[in-house]
């Protein structure tokens, strides 16, 4: 991704979660009541390279709809349990970004 400040082309490791062509990534900073600094670089700049099993993707990030939500996070939920918990530790809403192939 890159820095939203910096510019500069930032290689992070974040947990994801596979999902359809893309994956999706959830800012959840383990139920802080804050965003993960990720969180900025992606609003910024939504177009990422991700890295998945020696597969390299060219995506696009956009922040799920309050819409769409309700039918991510069981998929979410499923692939790693705790964000369930970290909802329940904080009053912001988690953002979930949908990264899909650009």
């Amino acid at each position: 991704m890159t820095g939203a400040k910096s510019g500069r082309t930032l290689t992070i490791p974040l947990m994801y979660v596979p999902h359809q062509q893309g994956v999706l990534l959830v800012a959840s900073l383990g139920g802080a009541p804050k965003n993960p600094v990720w969180f900025g670089n992606l609003v910024k700049s939504p177009d990422i390279e991700v890295n998945h099993r020696g597969r390299r993707m060219q995506l696009r990030a956009r922040q799920a709809t309050a819409e769409e939500k309700p039918a991510l996070w069981p998929v979410c939920d499923q692939h790693y349990a705790p964000y369930a918990e970290y909802r329940k530790r904080t009053t912001r809403e988690i953002p979930i970004f949908v990264c899909e192939p650009r």
